[in-house]
């Protein structure tokens, strides 16, 4: 399969291991995602409560953004992402005890899901600025659209699996959490040390700040980000998900975890094509038109009142989503200095990783004022704007034809 031009990032051992580390650190974030969506949702029947879900992510993100670029620039990215995944394997392990409790807290579950934020807040830089050095830079395009392949596959099985999994108990999801947390540490410990260049002798906050002036001073990472930034801030219907399933579609658990996996669905075949198939001009175009039928999507499913009819809808939104994802991946690993990716990619992860969950928590809020519907509406709107918007404050990054 290596061989096959599609699959060539697949002839390098590190990559390979990273891959799989990956699909498996995916996996069990999105099981958990969906277990404590649920769960939440079950003990307070709060859209709010949802939404607070969301920002117990987000702040730990916004945080430890600045710290945990440097931590990326300055140490093995590889054991960055094995303390990280020891971090998230207990933490999994804290809600598996927990949802055994005959009472469950549910300040105890705030207090996990944000050491699971603060986990990923360390572990987005320094996955996003290994990949580069996994391959060629020939290849990095390949390493990219995998790498985000590696992702979507196991957020198409997670969702899906986790509310399979729910059926039987929340114990049983984080027992499952859990064990895949801990096969991607194993994947990470085996791959090879990797050198850092231009380490600093200690922390300071001219080298801790610089990849936020690097990102201001290049005006197509900074419209990649910013465009991104608001369509995921705006366009954030997933967070919802579990009052559509219970609510409005009534499919109970199995359902949310179709819904969850359908823009993964997408998103994955679309990834795919990409590998294969890259683009090769208009990028920067692309870029503002896939986000643009982002929000349409994000209407259509706001407006189903059919699961079936829903489906289609999260699958559209998962494949425009992905070419956008890829093309701004790929400009900013290819804009940006080795020694400096680990900082680009922090102030990268808070303005989008982070996004989502701020997204998370905009949606539980507007929805708790206007009701699910009318939020997911206004999202969707509010994100075709958006790209009309930075369509003409960003001509740089609209008018870039090749990625790399």
């Amino acid at each position: 399969m290596a061989t096959h031009a599609g699959f060539i990032a697949f002839r390098y051992r590190d990559f390979t291991a990273f891959y799989i580390a990956r699909v498996f650190n995916a996996l069990a974030v999105q099981m958990v995602d969906v277990g404590i969506g649920w769960l939440v949702y079950a003990l307070t029947d709060s859209a709010f409560a949802l939404g607070l879900v969301g920002l117990c992510i987000f702040v730990p993100n916004v945080l430890f953004a600045l710290l945990a670029g440097q931590v990326a620039d300055m140490f093995d990215r590889k054991y960055v992402l094995v303390v990280c995944n020891l971090v998230s394997t207990t933490a999994a392990l804290g809600l598996l005890i927990a949802s055994l409790q005959t009472q469950i807290s549910v300040p105890v579950l705030f207090m996990l899901i944000a050491v699971f934020g603060t986990s990923r807040a360390f572990s987005g830089p320094a996955s996003q600025a290994m990949i580069p050095s996994l391959v060629p830079p020939e290849h990095l395009g390949n390493a990219v659209a995998l790498a985000s392949s590696a992702y979507q596959t196991a957020t198409i099985a997670g969702p899906a699996l986790g509310g399979l999994l729910y059926a039987f108990g929340p114990s049983v999801v984080f027992g499952a959490t859990t064990f895949c947390f801990g096969l991607s540490l194993v994947a990470y410990l085996i791959m090879n040390k990797r050198g850092v260049k231009a380490r600093p002798e200690k922390f300071s906050f001219p080298y801790m700040t610089a990849g936020v002036r690097f990102i201001f001073s290049q005006p197509i990472i900074l419209g990649a980000i910013t465009l991104d930034l608001f369509a995921v801030l705006l366009g954030g219907a997933t967070a919802l998900l579990p009052i559509y399933a219970r609510d409005i579609f009534m499919v109970g658990p199995w359902g949310l975890g179709l819904l969850r996996s359908a823009p993964a669905l997408g998103a994955f075949t679309t990834s795919l094509l990409l590998a294969h198939m890259p683009l090769r001009s208009k990028a920067g175009l692309r870029m503002f038109q896939t986000v643009a039928l982002f929000g349409v999507a994000t209407i259509g499913f706001g407006l189903s009142t059919s699961f079936w009819v829903a489906l289609p809808f999260l699958l559209i939104l998962g494949a425009s989503d992905m070419i956008s994802v890829f093309i701004r991946s790929t400009l900013i690993q290819v804009e940006t200095p080795d020694e400096m990716r680990g900082r680009v990619a922090a102030v990268n992860t808070v303005f989008i990783g982070a996004s989502n969950e701020l997204g998370q928590f905009e949606s539980g809020l507007v929805a708790s004022l206007v009701g699910p519907v009318m939020a997911v509406v206004l999202g969707g709107v509010g994100t075709i704007g958006v790209a009309g918007l930075c369509a003409r404050l960003f001509p740089k990054l609209r008018d870039r034809n090749a990625l790399t």
